[in-house]
């Protein structure tokens, strides 16, 4: 599929502000890997279909979710986990994306995981950060994003972790292990400095 197909295929999933959000993420994450690295190709394309299923309704993504033994412990967290691991699934089966990468930057940019790639780290910081997103703490991570992708990313999980225990809601394991994962990088990076 061609650009411009693959565009109309992601629009077509979903409403118009979900639509200018995935457009915020494309630009965000073509920005960060200019500064950062990062094949472009790659980088565009798991931003344009980051969120592919994100607007499916709840009972479709849980039966894709139990039907395609996607991981189940997703279905005792909040849904909008699910989107994620559902999307990479969907964008493989209806739109012929092979691409591990950059299904793997798909499935993690809700969650993360330990050991995120350069392209986990650019879709799923540009996710938090694009210029639509208005929430307490994304302009501290915009600012870290200036010179750090790995403190960018702690301040949007310690965000997203915070929000999540003030709510009362529980913390998908993997979130933390990425946290903690990348505390250990930028810990490892001072040393070496």
């Amino acid at each position: 599929m061609n650009r411009e197909a693959l565009m109309e295929a992601t629009r077509s999933q979903m409403p118009e502000r979900r639509w200018r959000h995935v457009l915020g993420v494309v630009s965000a994450a073509e920005e960060l890997a200019a500064r950062f690295g990062g094949n472009p190709e790659q980088v565009w394309l798991a931003a344009l279909l980051h969120d592919y299923c994100k607007a499916w309704p709840a009972d479709r993504m849980e039966s894709i979710i139990r039907e395609q033994n996607l991981p189940p412990e997703l279905l005792d967290f909040d849904k909008e986990l699910w989107h994620a691991h559902v999307g990479a699934w969907a964008v493989r089966e209806e739109l012929g994306i092979e691409d591990e990468e950059v299904l793997d930057a798909i499935r993690y940019h809700t969650s993360g995981r330990e050991g995120m790639t350069l392209l986990d780290k650019l879709v799923c910081l540009a996710d938090y950060m694009e210029p639509g997103r208005d929430f307490p703490g994304v302009n501290k991570i915009r600012e870290l994003a200036q010179h750090s992708l790995e403190e960018a990313l702690v301040a949007g999980f310690d965000s997203t972790i915070s929000f999540l225990l003030e709510k009362g809601k529980t913390v998908f394991p993997l979130t933390v292990l990425a946290r903690n994962d990348l505390i250990r990088t930028i810990r490892n990076q001072t040393k070496i400095s």
